[in-house]
């Protein structure tokens, strides 16, 4: 996924893309709105700041959303309801504000990316380079050998499977393949993935994404 980062702070913009690299997202910034729009075409998901130094915010989330259906949080320090209210209404996506977790702001890009991404067709098989998902069937299939998974396990793949490649924070695949009121251990993913990438047959399909979550290999 390209991220394209919105902001003028070099204190803010230079940190937050390290991290955003180390969590496996190809990112470039822009430091105004001009740049922003120029460079809008050709982003996955953009992360926006308001207070920039040509153009509002407000006014660069509108003109790319005129043209555009990409992805938009907003990251601002405005954090009157009324900012927040306006910046749904011009079409951002989500709205996070400063200061904020790093962890938190990685699950909000993986909650809005499969909100509006397209995802594989649950009615057709997806297959990832040898595997093959048939989420209709509940069916898994690697290097033409059905694969024996748990309803957790393949709930657990399923996810990884909708963006191959991009990270899925730990907590968003807990309130996803268990619920959002989830009180057990967290080690219960652990033991699920460990799990899962014996039953594939190699380790390499389940990436662990250091303090961030997972991701599946991209084929």
């Amino acid at each position: 996924m390209r991220l394209l980062v919105v902001e003028d702070d070099d204190a803010i913009a230079v940190p937050l893309i390290e991290g955003l690299q180390r969590a496996g997202y190809t990112t470039s910034r822009a430091a105004t709105g001009a740049g922003a729009l120029t460079q809008a075409p050709d982003a996955d998901l953009i992360l926006l700041d308001l207070g920039l130094p040509d153009i509002d915010g407000s006014a660069v989330c509108r003109s790319i959303r005129a043209v555009s259906e990409v992805p938009i949080i907003v990251v601002s320090a405005r954090s009157d309801e009324s900012e927040r209210v306006l910046a749904f209404e011009l079409g951002a996506d989500d709205y996070v504000v400063k200061p904020f977790g790093f962890r938190e702001l990685v699950a909000r890009i993986g909650a809005v990316s499969r909100r509006t991404n397209s995802v594989a067709d649950p009615a057709r098989p997806q297959s990832v380079g040898a595997l093959n998902i048939d989420r209709r069937a509940r069916k898994t299939v690697v290097d033409g050998n059905e694969v024996a998974l748990t309803p957790k396990e393949f709930d657990l793949l399923a996810i990884l499977a909708e963006d191959p490649g991009a990270v899925v924070s730990r907590n968003d695949i807990m309130a996803e393949v268990w619920d959002t009121h989830w009180y057990g251990p967290t080690k219960t993913l652990d033991v699920h993935v460990a799990s899962l990438r014996k039953k594939l047959g190699d380790p390499a399909w389940v990436e662990t994404v250091r303090g961030v979550g997972f991701r599946l290999r991209a084929g």
